[in-house]
């Protein structure tokens, strides 16, 4: 038997064995924003069992803010959320430019409140109730298109540039010299230019471990960072959100 919700009962078999076509993401991220506590632990189950990380948010304003400030490979968002309802936070994660791929979940099953979940940004759309082994697949589905969409040479932001072929970056003509770790961090703001990302989200997507809050490792390589990419130019790229994290952007 599948798995699969209904408004009564929740019916699963070992979640482990849903692993389709070979496709395992064990690094990738997942949001579910979902206020129905059943439905959402008993998907959380399923992904973190196929080998994904999850985080969840209750309610719309939370999983706005989780989606604008975090990094996700993809995202499952319900319509019916207390708060922000679920296409409003999609059509303003969508005005942040912010491209997570997002799955919508609901009940309503009319043409006409597909194309408006499609229009407001959404990926995909599942009506509940639904097959988990199904929502697995799309979501696998969503992450090899984005991944297969990013397959880029470049990353700009302003006239800074990163050229990812040959390893190297300048701003407004000008070569800039950076150690390993430099680069690293560099190319994980560009390709989150105008987002803020924290402390811990950089230690764990540059250093590949769990954020220690006595370290300043962080702030020394940004600091190191922002003298090579802002110095001598009137335009800083590289900002500090006090208590937060950093963010790379325009003015």
């Amino acid at each position: 038997m599948s798995e699969y919700w209904n408004s009564t009962t929740l019916f699963t078999d070992n979640c482990s064995l849903i692993t389709v076509s070979g496709y395992i993401y064990k690094t990738m991220k997942i949001l579910i924003i979902e206020d129905d506590s059943s439905i959402a632990s008993f998907v959380m189950k399923g992904l973190k069992e196929a080998g994904f990380t999850v985080d969840s948010a209750s309610d719309g304003d939370d999983g706005y803010m989780k989606l604008r400030t975090g990094v996700y490979d993809a995202a499952v968002v319900d319509i019916m959320l207390p708060g922000m309802d679920g296409l409003t936070v999609i059509e303003n994660i969508r005005v942040k430019n912010i491209n997570t791929p997002i799955i919508i979940l609901s009940a309503k099953r009319e043409v006409d409140d597909r194309i408006i979940g499609f229009r407001k940004g959404g990926d995909d759309y599942l009506t509940k109730p639904f097959s988990f082994s199904e929502l697995l697949v799309r979501i696998q589905a969503l992450i090899r298109r984005s991944q297969k969409a990013e397959t880029i040479t470049h990353l700009e932001c302003a006239d800074l540039t990163m050229n990812l072929i040959s390893h190297s970056v300048s701003r407004g003509g000008t070569i800039i010299e950076l150690q390993p770790k430099e680069f690293s961090v560099l190319e994980y703001l560009l390709r989150n230019t105008g987002r803020v990302i924290s402390k811990t989200l950089m230690m764990e997507a540059v250093w590949d471990y769990n954020f220690d809050p006595q370290t300043n490792i962080v702030d020394v390589v940004i600091s190191r960072l922002r003298s090579k990419i802002d110095k001598g130019f009137d335009a800083k790229l590289l900002h500090t959100v006090r208590g937060i994290g950093y963010v790379l952007k325009e003015n």
